[in-house]
C-alpha cells in the first residue's frame, strides 16, 4: 500500500528536481495535505467509451427536472489530482442547480500516474495536443449522451472549471465554441498562450482570482504548477476582451469588502467578459468549501462564484441555436 509519506517524499523530489511536472504539487495541496478533501475519493454515475477508453463522470439531476422542459447544462470541470465528487463539494453546484432547475455534470479528466509510487489522478493535461484534444472529444460525446438521454437545451450548454479544470475551459471555448454558450473560470491556470487558440468566435467569459493565490500568481510569473511562466491574470481577461471585441475601457465596481469587478462591455454578440478580483484570496473557490488554508491561502466567503457563475451563465445563450 502507498502511504502518505512515500507519496509527500516522492512528490517532493520530483517538484525540486522536475519542474515541469506541472501536476504533482497540486496533488500534495488537494490530496495529501488537505484533510477536507482526503475523504473524497473517485464517485462516478456514468461511464462513456470515448476516443476508444472507458470515461467517468458524476451526473446531477435536479428533482424538478421536467423531460418536457429544455434545460440548461453545466459542465463544471475538477483541479488536477482531485476527483470530480471533490470539485462537486468544493463547488457547490448542486444547490444553485436545484434552486434554478438545471443539470450539472462533473467530468473525469484523463488519469496520470506521474511517479510509479503515486497512485494515478486525474488531470487535464494541455501538453502534448492528444490527450488535450482527446479530453475534447470526451467532452463533446459526453455532451452528446446526456442530450440523448435528457432535453438539454443546445443553446444553454456552460463550462466551468478549477484551476487545471479552468485552462481546459480555456481549451474547449476554442475548440467547441460552437457547443458553448458561455465558460467560467476560478484561480485558472492557463498555461496555452493565446496563439494556440485559432477560434476568433466570440464566446463570454466570467473569471474569479485571487490575488494571494501563490499556485496561479495572480500577476504572473513562475508557478510550482507550470514549466513555463503563467500570464498576468487581468493580461489575459484582457486577451479575451480583445478576442470577443470589446470596447476598450472595462467598468470597475466594488462588490464585496474583498473583492472587485471589471466588466468588458460593447463586445460582439454581447459576449460579455468579467473579471472579478479577490483581494487576499487564495487558490481557492469563493464562496465554496474551504480548504487548507495554511498551504492555499484563504477562501473569501463574502462573494459566491458558483452564484455569480449562474447569474452571468442565465443571461446568455448560444447564437443560431
Amino acid at each position: 500500500m502507498i502511504t502518505t509519506r512515500r507519496i509527500v517524499v516522492g512528490l517532493l523530489l520530483v517538484v525540486i528536481g522536475l519542474p515541469a511536472a506541472s501536476v504533482l504539487v497540486v496533488v500534495v495541496f488537494f490530496n495529501v495535505l488537505n484533510p477536507v478533501l482526503l475523504h473524497v475519493s473517485n464517485q462516478s454515475s456514468g461511464t462513456i467509451v470515448s476516443s476508444g477508453r472507458k470515461r467517468e463522470y458524476l451526473l446531477h439531476v435536479p428533482t424538478s427536472y421536467d423531460r418536457a422542459r429544455p434545460t440548461p447544462l453545466v459542465i463544471s470541470l475538477h483541479a488536477a489530482a482531485l476527483w470530480p465528487a471533490a470539485q462537486m463539494e468544493t463547488s457547490r453546484w448542486n444547490g444553485v442547480a436545484d434552486q434554478n432547475g438545471f443539470i450539472v455534470v462533473y467530468p473525469s479528466g484523463t488519469l496520470v500516474a506521474p511517479l510509479p509510487i503515486l497512485p494515478s489522478l486525474p488531470a487535464w493535461p494541455m501538453k502534448p495536443e492528444a490527450p488535450r484534444m482527446a479530453n475534447v472529444r470526451f467532452i463533446s460525446d459526453l455532451i452528446d449522451r446526456l442530450e440523448a438521454a435528457y432535453n438539454i437545451d443546445p443553446a444553454r450548454i456552460y463550462v466551468n472549471g478549477f484551476s487545471n479544470g479552468g485552462g481546459m475551459a480555456f481549451v474547449l471555448s476554442c475548440a467547441l465554441s460552437h457547443r458553448i454558450a458561455a465558460v467560467g473560470m476560478v484561480a485558472a491556470a492557463q498555461e496555452l498562450p493565446w496563439s494556440w487558440c485559432a477560434d476568433s468566435r466570440p464566446v463570454p467569459m466570467i473569471a474569479f482570482h485571487g490575488t494571494a493565490d501563490r499556485i496561479v500568481p495572480y500577476d504572473g510569473g513562475s508557478s510550482p504548477v507550470s514549466p513555463i511562466p503563467l500570464p498576468s491574470v487581468p493580461t489575459w481577461v484582457a486577451n479575451w476582451a480583445r478576442r470577443n471585441r470589446c470596447g476598450p475601457n472595462p467598468v470597475e465596481s466594488v462588490v464585496a469588502t474583498d473583492a472587485t469587478r471589471v466588466e468588458y462591455t460593447n463586445c460582439a454578440e454581447d459576449a460579455a467578459v468579467v473579471l472579478y478580483t479577490v483581494r487576499g484570496g487564495g487558490h481557492s473557490w469563493p464562496g465554496g468549501k474551504p480548504m487548507l488554508e495554511r498551504l492555499l491561502g484563504p477562501t473569501s466567503s463574502h462573494i459566491d462564484a458558483t452564484r455569480q457563475m449562474w447569474a452571468f451563465f442565465r443571461e446568455r445563450r448560444l447564437p443560431g441555436k
